[in-house]
């Protein structure tokens, strides 16, 4: 079974950045592509973007383009999320999971919580 774990989440003044990282163990870690998603209080998980696990290709919902990139480690099972220019918006929790088309392929980690406030 693959393990998740977020980390890098904290409370980050508006016009801030962080990098989140996103670790994978397991023996059947092979997913197509890595994703993050966000989650907020009675909202439902909204992806932000994810990775081609065999190339570098990307792509971002929407509201993600401009201030969102994600990148990977292969070599360590290891996804990132940078933000940068953080908005009071971002403030939610950050998870990520391997995903084929809309599926998601793995348990859920426990997230990480990022704080946008002044």
């Amino acid at each position: 079974q693959v393990h998740l774990v977020e980390s890098g989440g904290g409370l980050v003044q508006p016009g801030g950045s962080l990098r989140l990282t996103c670790s994978a163990s397991g023996r059947t870690f092979d997913p197509s592509f890595m994703a993050w998603f966000r989650q907020t209080p009675g909202n439902e998980r909204d992806l932000v973007g994810a990775i081609s696990w065999s190339t570098d290709s990307t792509y971002f919902a929407e509201d993600a383009k401009g201030r969102f990139t994600i990148s990977k480690d292969n070599a360590k099972n290891t996804v990132y999320l940078h933000i940068v220019d953080l908005k009071p918006e971002d403030t939610a929790v950050y998870y990520c999971n391997g995903r084929i088309g809309a599926n998601i392929l793995y348990p859920w980690g426990q997230g990480t919580q990022v704080t946008v406030s002044s």
